[in-house]
């Protein structure tokens, strides 16, 4: 129910959005779909590898089609589809962490022994090869090299059409492929180079389930199946699941390949409960011209309201290039109501898509694809991750009220979207780091700062951010925390682990006051008093706030460290400013804290830039991370993150995770490409929000426009949701701001950093007035319209 109303009123404020005309008709908006057109993704030869087959999908179901030279073959999964065994051994053996703490702390011969036996029996479970995204198998489709030739592919991202492009007596020929929006299914069919329906040049026609669970085949005339069982150990049959593949053609498949005309095929996954995905031949549409037809027309349309929601248009081919590619993965592997996108989302075959399970790490990787969603006003698509905290909201509680003794939610570090019945992960040190806690529910408090929908707020968001609030606080209390020991009043948060650095000790050097844990901790109470406020829970609250406040007001100073460049922030009391980091934690504070940016104090934004120029990273988990972090403080490079893109660029178009550097957990010997071969980053989808940031910034509830963008360098963007549920479009040329349009979804205080030094005129819903200031102020109603322009401008 909190589903519908939610998606309900994120779908009206978009047609709201639609439906409003410019102001003023030298406002022109972006053709996004007419800009996502001019950026095909194209394969000039046959393409048999994995990574650099053409990636399709609908948000649940994704496909990657790889040609080979003598055939096409369409490796289909689901974001839905899951190997749902799971190991859960040893869960007697599992201590409470105090008894580690002793241990830790008299840190004896005997305790050296103890703890590496424990974290070895503690991940035995993790070691197994299940859960993981089960690919739903392969569609084959095979020709004689000597009547046709495969020349190559290419993807329409505007549409979502594959074309793959054939030599047939000396003729150009293409099959179409495309990814039904509205169900899972492929469509296909054949054209000549006016575009008119033909045979295919295929003689076979083969389904190919993953190997490792039995199949069962099925085949009529014209249509073949296989079923597969995927379940779960133990005898609990009644919680199995199966997934049934099945193709039809416009012709026979059996007793031998046939083609009656016009090549039509429609492909069609179903998953669920074993109970419900009889095994026997599936029903599928029948494969016509005119359904072909009907399913295209739909999915174009589908497709053309994505790209009307936000688009860019910019004097700088890559990087436009790289915003709309990786929309276009966005929509191709995320979408509200089915299972949020592990690892590798929705794109798997064999053993790619697999790699640690293909689950939720909770120390960036499974935030940060969703990043994107909300300043490109993609809402929507952040709903399959407040489901997932939603799932995960009672084994986080218990997992708290076990291992620490503690009341609220602590979020294990990985997870699995599969019946759990403890934290999978519970390997130290990982299993420390705190700032998975507030970073899990961070993305809650987002959501109602770009939409402004307190019904969100109050039902989906509030509770796990209080939980995660509830736990923080009596972490911070407990007598480890505070006290003499530390010759301060300050709450600690002690002990603690930096993402994946320097391994769990008793000295509070290293492992107490992470910048990342402190950060984000600080943003999600402040975000819990206001959302108290909000919903007029002042008095319900009253003891956990009184305590929050406490805490604040008696909060641990950020770690820093004397470099060669300046005062610099480091992860950790004590580390060196020589660090080479596994993610970009000592600029914690300005992304994801968003407590330091272009509105902080000189010296307080000095540091900053100093942590910037100073820092290193070993690459694999920076390359949204890091230049997010660059954008927010106008210091990124864009030329520079161009050439990082490139080099993380695949054949397919995704950018996967490279090494940049040895030093920190990377040797010399290390193979700086080995996550490349893992599979398709989901996470790397979220590029386009770094772009996005260096055109507009509203995090702090100011527009700020153009801040990290060479204004020598035309630009336009439409549409790009900010803080305050305010749709933001502008345009820069010739050195300038030219106008700015903002449309008030809900209504509010606008608040716009004069992008001008004279004064500016106003256009309010067609009245004209002028104001004057750095900081231009004013009221809105839902559905106002504002433009902007210089006052001298000609």
């Amino acid at each position: 129910m909190s589903r519908s109303y939610s998606l309900g009123g994120i779908l009206a404020g978009i047609i709201l959005s639609l439906a409003a005309p410019f102001a003023h008709s030298a406002e022109p908006a972006v053709e996004a779909l007419v800009r996502a057109g001019l950026h095909p993704l194209e394969m000039n030869k046959p393409a048999p590898h994995f990574f650099e087959g053409a990636v399709l999908g609908n948000g649940g179901m994704g496909v990657i089609v790889c040609t080979r030279p003598d055939a096409i073959m369409l490796h289909v999964g689901h974001n839905d589809a899951w190997d749902i065994r799971i190991a859960e051994k040893n869960k007697d053996k599992l201590v409470p962490f105090e008894h580690i703490w002793e241990r830790l702390k008299r840190w004896t011969p005997e305790d050296k022994v103890w703890y590496n036996e424990y974290r070895k029996m503690s991940r035995e479970n993790y070691a197994q090869p299940y859960p993981r995204p089960w690919p739903c198998g392969t569609v084959l489709l095979g020709f004689d090299r000597r009547l046709a030739e495969l020349l190559g592919h290419r993807v329409n991202v505007d549409t979502g059409l594959c074309e793959v492009f054939f030599l047939v007596d000396n003729q150009r020929v293409a099959l179409e492929v495309f990814v039904d929006m509205q169900a899972d299914r492929i469509w296909m069919r054949m054209k000549n180079v006016a575009g008119q329906p033909i045979a295919a040049p295929f003689n076979r026609l083969r389904l190919l389930p993953q190997k490792g669970m039995d199949a069962t085949n099925h085949a009529s005339a014209d249509t073949m199946t296989f079923r597969q069982v995927l379940p779960v150990l133990g005898d609990a049959r009644e919680k199995d699941e199966a997934l049934r593949l099945s193709v039809r053609i416009d012709g026979q498949v059996t007793p031998e390949y046939t083609q009656h005309g016009p090549f039509v095929a429609c492909v069609q996954l179903e998953h669920g409960r074993a109970t419900e995905i009889p095994n026997k031949i599936a029903e599928l549409p029948q494969p016509t011209l005119d359904t072909y037809q009907s399913a295209s027309d739909a999915s174009r349309a589908s497709w053309t309201a994505y790209w009307d929601r936000a688009g860019v248009q910019l004097d700088d081919h890559m990087l436009e290039r790289t915003w709309y590619h990786n929309m276009y993965f966005l929509n191709c592997s995320v979408r509200p109501g089915v299972t949020c996108p592990g690892l590798f989302a929705n794109c798997s075959h064999n053993e790619y898509g697999t790699a640690w399970h293909g689950d939720y790490h909770f120390n960036y990787n499974v935030q940060q694809p969703f990043w994107v969603t909300f300043s490109s006003n993609q809402l929507e698509k952040h709903l399959p991750y407040v489901d997932l905290i939603d799932f995960l909201l009672p084994l986080s509680q218990s997992w708290a009220k076990e291992f620490l003794g503690l009341p609220g939610a602590f979020f294990p570090h990985s997870a699995y979207p599969v019946e759990m019945t403890m934290n999978p992960y519970p390997v130290m040190p990982w299993a420390m780091e705190i700032c998975e806690v507030p970073w899990a529910v961070q993305s809650l408090w987002w959501h109602y700062l770009y939409s402004m929908d307190k019904d969100f707020l109050r039902e989906r968001a509030f509770v796990p951010m209080r939980e995660a609030v509830v736990f923080l606080n009596a972490y911070m209390r407990r007598p480890e925390a505070r006290g003499p020991q530390w010759n301060d009043d300050k709450f600690h948060i002690y002990p603690t682990v930096a993402p994946e650095l320097h391994g769990l000790r008793a000295d509070p050097l290293l492992n107490s006051d992470c910048i990342v844990d402190l950060t984000l901790t600080k943003f999600v109470f402040q975000a819990y008093l206001e959302a108290c406020r909000l919903l007029d829970r002042q008095e319900q609250e009253a003891d956990l706030m009184r305590d929050v406040r406490e805490i604040l007001d008696n909060y641990p100073n950020y770690p820093k460290a004397e470099s060669q460049r300046g005062t610099v922030f480091v992860s950790v009391p004590g580390e060196s400013p020589e660090q080479v980091y596994n993610a970009p934690a000592s600029l914690a504070s300005v992304f994801p804290g968003e407590e330091i940016g272009l509105h902080s104090p000189p010296e307080e934004l000095q540091i900053a830039i100093n942590t910037w120029n100073n820092q290193q990273n070993e690459g694999g988990n920076d390359l949204v991370f890091l230049n997010l972090q660059g954008a927010r403080i106008g210091q990124l490079d864009l030329e520079r993150f161009k050439r990082q893109i490139n080099y993380c660029l695949l054949p397919n178009g995704t950018c996967t995770d490279r090494i940049l550097q040895s030093g920190g957990r990377y040797t010399d010997q290390t193979d700086f490409d080995y996550m490349a071969r893992m599979g398709i980053w989901f996470e790397n989808f979220a590029l386009p929000v770094v772009i996005n940031e260096c055109l507009m910034q509203s995090y702090n509830g100011q527009l700020r426009l153009f801040p990290n963008w060479p204004m020598d360098k035309a630009a336009t963007f439409h549409q790009l949701r900010a803080v305050g549920a305010f749709l933001v479009s502008a345009r820069c040329v010739q050195g300038m701001v030219e106008w700015v349009r903002v449309q008030a979804e809900v209504g509010g205080t606008l608040r716009l950093i004069n992008p001008w030094t004279t004064s500016v005129e106003i256009t309010h819903n067609g009245e004209v007035s002028t104001m004057k200031g750095e900081l231009l102020e004013l009221q809105t109603k839902p559905g106002d319209i504002v433009l902007f322009r210089s006052s001298h401008q000609g």
